[in-house]
């Protein structure tokens, strides 16, 4: 399975593709889309929303996950990224692909096995996980790879349960 993680941000959303087949890892891109803080609020949503669904076409991707707002301090900025959250949701789901939002609490679970892990733990595990000669840079592309693990495990899990539970072929 073939799953893009999504760090949502207004100046630069992370992004990251994943392949998971049978608990393994294999990292196939990641980087940011950035935005010029000149442009229109409106306009940085949309270009990001474009930038996201060619790189979910463009890598085929099968499932999409996205970082959700926890907690916020900055009202005024967590009400941007909840804007571009919601873009990202329509134009991939407008592609029938499926999209999964995870808090951050979620992902560093998943990635750590800790949910309270700090940033530089979890870009480790990201790091180790993936079989990366370095952390992925910036800060915003090892998070969204981050989600696509959290995603593919989550899926796992999911699966693992259906088939115990009589659900699953």
């Amino acid at each position: 399975m073939r799953i893009l993680g999504i760090d949502p941000g207004i100046a630069q959303t992370g992004w990251g593709v994943v392949e998971f087949e049978g608990q393994r890892y294999r990292p196939v891109s990641f980087g940011v889309v950035k935005t010029l803080a000149s442009e229109s609020l409106e306009m940085r949503i949309h270009a990001i929303a474009k930038d996201v669904a060619a790189l979910a076409d463009g890598h085929g991707v099968q499932a999409v996950a996205i970082e959700d707002i926890f907690f916020a301090k900055n009202v005024g900025s967590a009400i941007g990224v909840a804007k571009v959250i919601g873009a990202i949701v329509h134009q991939i789901l407008s592609m029938d692909i499926p999209v999964r939002l995870f808090t951050p609490l979620q992902i560093k679970m998943a990635v750590t096995g800790y949910g309270v892990a700090e940033k530089h733990q979890v870009q480790e595990m990201v790091k180790l996980l993936l079989k990366l000669d370095k952390v992925p840079s910036p800060d915003h592309a090892a998070d969204s790879l981050a989600a696509a693990i959290c995603f593919a495990a989550n899926s796992q899990t999911e699966g693992r349960l259906k088939f115990g539970s009589g659900g699953g072929k």
